[in-house]
């Protein structure tokens, strides 16, 4: 089975799962890749519905390719009840990248070149809540748990490799 890099967006998904051994693939960047427009454009022009749609597919598509392949999601994957039953479908493989709220706010407000439509389009306590409610999804699908406050991605990617 695939294993599945969870967390909320700015955890470091992408950044981590280079370093695990396996064919790495960054499901943002497939998604971009079938619908010929970045995530913020799309998001913007056919809405979040039309977007968790392809998000859905493009999930349950990678989840097909084997054992040496590691995912990278988007953080807003755990919100469509149809990609959590895809996930919990992969047990044994889920890996959630824990991070607290003030981390990862500060890193996406950091983060000029990859903006995020969720960040950008919410108050900072609308954005927290949205945080909130997605820890609950997260920790009912993983099968380990990495911390990533203060860590490199090397030194998550050894916790993970443990696994």
């Amino acid at each position: 089975m695939a294993k599945v890099l969870l967390g909320f967006m700015g955890v470091g998904k992408s950044s981590v799962a280079p370093y695990l051994n396996g064919r790495f693939v960054d499901m943002d960047q497939v998604i971009e890749d079938k619908i010929g427009m970045s995530i913020t454009d799309f998001f913007a022009k056919e809405g979040e519905a039309s977007f968790r749609q392809i998000e859905s597919e493009t999930l349950e598509e990678l989840l097909q390719e084997g054992d040496d392949v590691i995912i990278s999601t988007g953080g807003g994957v755990v919100v469509t009840e149809c990609n959590r039953k895809l996930l919990k479908k992969n047990r044994k493989h889920n890996v959630w990248l824990h991070s607290s709220f003030d981390v990862v706010y500060n890193r996406i407000k950091k983060d000029i070149k990859n903006q995020r439509p969720l960040f950008l389009n919410h108050s900072k306590e609308e954005f927290k809540a949205i945080y909130d409610g997605r820890m609950a999804l997260y920790k009912g699908l993983a099968d380990l748990v990495v911390t990533v406050d203060n860590r490199t991605p090397e030194e998550v990617a050894r916790f993970i490799k443990c696994m």
